[in-house]
Order: C-alpha cells, then sequence, then structure tokens
C-alpha cells in the first residue's frame, strides 16, 4: 500500500497547459475521487500517476519514492479502464491470471488470487467464459479481479462506471466502496459524474482547468464549498445562484430590484466585496405559508419524484429549483412562498466567486 505525492506537476502538450502547477496529497490507505467537468484535467492527472503520461516539471511520489522515470510496469500500480480493455479471446480466469503469468507466479499461487478476488467480486460462476458472453456490469468485475490479483500499492479508476445503465452504475459504484473498505488500499477514481464522488470518496478532488478548486471530505464540499464554481458543481440539482447588489442598507436582488431577506452579516459583506452572488441550494428553501415570510415564485414547472418532487420557478428574475415535500401536490402556475433555511445560505464574491460566508 502507499501514499502518493504530487509536487508543483506542470502538464502542457506542446504550448497548450493543460495542469498548470498542482500539489496534492493522498494517504495510504485513502479513497480519493477526481471530479470535474469534461477537459478538466482529472484523466491527464490520473494518467499520470499511472505512468502512462510524461511530466512536463514537477515531482510525483509513490510510497516516498520518486517515480518520475519510473516506466508504468514498474510502478506496481493497477488501472482500471473505462472500456474495460479484456482479452477478447482468453476466458475470465486467464484475463485475470495473465498479468502474475508474466511474472512468473507460481500456478498454485495464481489460482489461490485469482479465486480469492473471483469470490470478492462474485464472479466465480463466470471464470470459464469469454468476455462476449459477460453484461457490462459482469466484464468490469473482471477488469477489476484483473487489477486485485496484482495486489498492487494502489488501484486507480478511470470512469470505470460510464458506460453502464444507471440501476447497475449504482450496484457496481457500492461494490467498489465495499471493495475499498475490504481491502484497505489506496484507491484513486476518477469521475465527472458529482453523485458518484459524493457517496465514494473519503475525500474529493474538485478541479477546473487543471486546477484543485477544492480537496476535502464530501461532507465540506458540500456543506462549505471554496468558491461558486464547487458550489454549483457539487448537489444534484445544481446550487441555484441569485446575483445581489447593496443599494444603501438594503440588499436586493440585481436582476430586479426584490428585497433579499438576509441578515447584518451579509450587509457588512457585500459593503466590502461591492457586490456578491446569494447561493441556495434546491433542498434548502422552505416553503411559507405568508407571503411577508418570504418571496412569491410561481411554479412552471414540476418533476415529481416519488420521495420528494422539483419545482421549477422564476425568482427574482432568475430560474430556479426548489426541492418540496410531494404532499403539497404543486401544480404548473401555482404560487409559492419561498423563503431560505436559517443557515443554509452561502454568499460568493460577484467578480472572482470565491467564498465569502
Amino acid at each position: 500500500m502507499a501514499s502518493i505525492s504530487i509536487r508543483s506537476l506542470i502538464k502542457r502538450y506542446g504550448n497548450y497547459t493543460v495542469i498548470p502547477n498542482l500539489d496534492l496529497e493522498i494517504a495510504d490507505h485513502e479513497f480519493v475521487v477526481f471530479v470535474g467537468p469534461s477537459g478538466c484535467g482529472k484523466s491527464t492527472l490520473l494518467r499520470i500517476i499511472a505512468g502512462l503520461e510524461p511530466i512536463t516539471s514537477g515531482d510525483l511520489y509513490i510510497a516516498d519514492k520518486r517515480v518520475n522515470s519510473v516506466p508504468a510496469a514498474q510502478r506496481d500500480i493497477a488501472m482500471v479502464f473505462q472500456d474495460y480493455a479484456l482479452y477478447p479471446h482468453m476466458r475470465v480466469y486467464e484475463n485475470m491470471s495473465f498479468a502474475l503469468e508474466l511474472r512468473g507466479t507460481s500456478k498454485a499461487e495464481i489460482d489461490a488470487r485469482v479465486r480469492r478476488a473471483a469470490a470478492l467480486l462474485h464472479i466465480e460462476s463466470y471464470l470459464d467464459r469469454k468476455p462476449k458472453e459477460l453484461s457490462g456490469g459482469q466484464r468490469q468485475r473482471v477488469a477489476m479481479g484483473r487489477a486485485i490479483v496484482r495486489n498492487p500499492k494502489a488501484f486507480l479508476f478511470d470512469e470505470p462506471l460510464s458506460n453502464l445503465d444507471a440501476k447497475l452504475r449504482g450496484q457496481v459504484r457500492a461494490e467498489i466502496k465495499a471493495l475499498s473498505q475490504q481491502l484497505k488500499t489506496t484507491m484513486v477514481f476518477v469521475t465527472h459524474d458529482q453523485v458518484e464522488a459524493m457517496t465514494m470518496a473519503d475525500r474529493i478532488v474538485v478541479m477546473q482547468s487543471g486546477t484543485v478548486q477544492q480537496y476535502d471530505t464530501p461532507e465540506a464540499v458540500y456543506e462549505r464549498p471554496a468558491n461558486k464554481f464547487v458550489a454549483g458543481f457539487i448537489g444534484s440539482p445544481a446550487m441555484n445562484f441569485f446575483p445581489l447588489e447593496l443599494h444603501g442598507d438594503r440588499i436586493v436582488f440585481s436582476q430586479d430590484g426584490t428585497t433579499a431577506p438576509l441578515d447584518v452579516e451579509c450587509q457588512g459583506l457585500l459593503h466590502q466585496a461591492g457586490n456578491g452572488v446569494l447561493g441556495i441550494r434546491p433542498e434548502h428553501f422552505a416553503v411559507t405559508g405568508e407571503a411577508a415570510d418570504g418571496i412569491a415564485a410561481i411554479i412552471k414547472l414540476v418533476e415529481p419524484l416519488g420521495s420528494d418532487t422539483l419545482v421549477h420557478f422564476d425568482l427574482a428574475g432568475v430560474s430556479a429549483i426548489a426541492r418540496v415535500d410531494p404532499s403539497l401536490r404543486p401544480k404548473v402556475g401555482d404560487r409559492l412562498n419561498l423563503r431560505p433555511q436559517p443557515g443554509k445560505t452561502h454568499l460568493f464574491d460577484g467578480t472572482d466567486g470565491r467564498v465569502l460566508r
């Protein structure tokens, strides 16, 4: 098992800089998820750790050993790819045992490792099948088993669930999380799906344009986002944002001048910043019966989800979403009086997006 340390890392392709300057520490036995939009550099960073991409400058340490020039095959890291990368002409058993055979591992040891990994992943009955005879989820389990038998220092996962349907994705996601707890090894997982990141990670690396926007536990990233980008990326549906201005001693929504029901602390922060953006998650709106207690919103769209309901509306000139109790049975055209739940609002600088509160 191993820690991973990335120091002052820069990655360029010609004149194009993918990662401008990145520092990151991943502890031994930690499950870390890289998350961010397409093109943010997360897969490139994973491939650098694996040894599949060279470093332009900076240092990479695995288990306190500098590995910048160490070939991928000698880093003792196992990688699970998005497209499974199984040998189509080999049986499942052979796919899982192949790397061990190349190492010269004894047949008895190979057999013990393969069957132990197959039992962990519940694929014992598939060992004599070929990949074409398996479903997507079964193939992904085989790819994971091929990694497990090697007993590597760390596991790397490059969007391994993106080819699976929604139900199967949830199932395999839970299996990977359970596997990490059983194996107690370092795991680095790349995804663009923030739900996967929130449900699986010990810590999340939120990336944008090759830079780390926040590196923290899922709870901290959700409850205390470092900036407007993180706040908008983490959470489903996404956080609602309302531009604010200070007019004298009144805080107003910039779009239509409606007074914003915010506290004195916000006034002070807006005095310093000049302008700001109020962030409210859909689940942090409260429905109030009195118009004086909130802001009137006319419902434009209703999405029933069973356990709760999403309502789309315009609030202070901005399109927004609230998550409400389905017992309200909201309908298009209904008027709701909404107010932010106490202590659940976020305030960001209107210019650079940094968190103010």
